[in-house]
């Protein structure tokens, strides 16, 4: 990261809520808080860290670039 005030100091944070949004949030209507907390739960921790593809990574998904590192 750098300095303070650098237009590049949220860029990865403000990428994965925008992925977040467009990609969980904006399609579905949460009657309860924990509803929305089960949805973005299963989100983060089972497609986002292990099946979406991330450009970052040669569009990959984590868990097949682990593998490829290892192999």
């Amino acid at each position: 990261m750098s300095r303070k005030g650098n237009c590049w100091d949220n860029a990865p944070m403000e990428s994965f809520f925008h992925s977040l949004k467009v990609e969980q949030v904006h399609h579905d209507d949460y009657r309860t808080r924990d509803e929305a907390r089960s949805a973005i739960f299963d989100y983060i921790e089972i497609f986002y860290n292990r099946q979406r593809k991330h450009s970052y990574i040669d569009y990959q998904s984590p868990v097949d670039f682990e593998k490829q590192l290892v192999a």
